[in-house]
């Protein structure tokens, strides 16, 4: 039964009350009432906490409507259809005619998406480099080859026109490039080095995570390979068995670039990203020794998952040219392990 629409500069707010008969999950049963809106756009609107019951947010497009209860639906307010100019400042560490390779601040997206329209990196190149931005990545995505997440951190590089479009986008996929990142985690991997190789698939119970297949042969996923190496180690986990590092320093080299690979291989071993909300800042942060409680302190406040792209090399793909760029750490990891090393 549906109940009302709101509309106002917010956006829209939509209301229904679930009879008996709503089905086995609420993503299903309000893509139905509404058929406006996918099912897919559902699940993307309750993964972003736009659904409520009863007041209570609705954390799970599988879980099952409760009869009588009122789901309220937030859609945030239309956006333009095609990203803006922003004057936002970047830091470029290389440009010619063809590409652009930016060392990425925290907090800045790539590319706008639904309800997040400003403040990304196509919206300040296109400012920074006018109309020239390949299209090949679409309207919001214009340049844009490969990725890293809002909140990490490091070096990007993006296609100015469609021929260095084409040729960075054959380089990505043949994994033909060099990409090491800086990862903190809370506790360490088992062995100080190693490969991790298997096939990543998104996790049943949150849409938004990935996870290691547990059935590889059946589970449609795709191949990720990470190396890593432990640079440092710090303090000892409380109640762990001697050795077991509170936390570490990593370097990790990809050979794939999948979504959110490292953040799932790390958690996948055990000692996820520090910060990482998605993944593992739930988990409580443990070690022994007089500074533990200051570590731990800067564990919690830490606001983004610790993780920095520090080295990009690649040819170029129109001159031919070897290029490899570094980032030094950026200062709130620096700080971080600064903390760290007391333990």
């Amino acid at each position: 039964m549906e109940d009302d629409v709101e509309q106002d500069a917010e956006g829209e707010v939509r209301a229904a009350m679930a009879p008996a008969d709503a089905g086995d999950r609420v993503d299903a049963w309000l893509a139905k009432l509404w058929p406006d809106l996918s099912r897919s756009r559902v699940q993307g609107l309750i993964g972003a906490g736009k659904l409520t019951a009863d007041g209570a947010p609705v954390t799970h497009a599988k879980d099952k409507p409760r009869a009588g209860a009122t789901y309220q639906l937030a859609l945030p307010p239309p956006e333009p259809a095609a990203p803006l100019p922003e004057d936002i400042p970047l830091n470029v560490v290389f440009e010619d005619e063809h590409l652009i390779v930016v060392d990425k601040a925290m907090g800045m997206a790539m590319h706008p998406a639904p309800g997040s329209m400003r403040g990304t990196m196509v919206n300040a190149l296109l400012h920074h480099c006018g109309a020239s931005l390949s299209g090949i990545g679409g309207v919001a995505r214009p340049g844009i080859v490969h990725r890293i997440d809002k909140d990490t951190t490091g070096l990007v590089v993006v296609a100015k026109h469609d021929a260095a479009h084409t040729g960075l986008a054959k380089l990505f996929a043949k994994h033909d490039l060099e990409r090491v990142y800086y990862a903190i985690t809370r506790g360490a991997p088992k062995d100080r080095a190693a490969r991790i190789e298997n096939k990543l698939v998104r996790s049943s119970e949150d849409r938004r995570k990935y996870v290691v297949a547990r059935n590889p042969e059946t589970e449609a996923g795709k191949l990720a390979i990470t190396d890593y190496w432990t640079v440092e180690s710090y303090g000892q986990q409380s109640g762990a068995s001697v050795g077991r590092a509170a936390a570490a320093l990593l370097e990790c080299r990809l050979h794939t670039g999948r979504t959110h690979q490292i953040r799932a291989h790390l958690t996948h071993l055990g000692c996820p990203l520090i910060g990482d909300p998605l993944y593992g800042k739930q988990r409580a942060f443990k070690a022994e020794g007089p500074h533990a409680d200051e570590a731990a302190a800067a564990v919690a406040a830490f606001p983004r998952q610790a993780l920095h792209a520090a080295v990009l090399g690649f040819k170029h793909p129109i001159t031919g040219a070897e290029l490899r760029f570094e980032s030094e750490l950026p200062a709130d990891m620096a700080a971080l392990i600064e903390i760290l090393k007391l333990l």
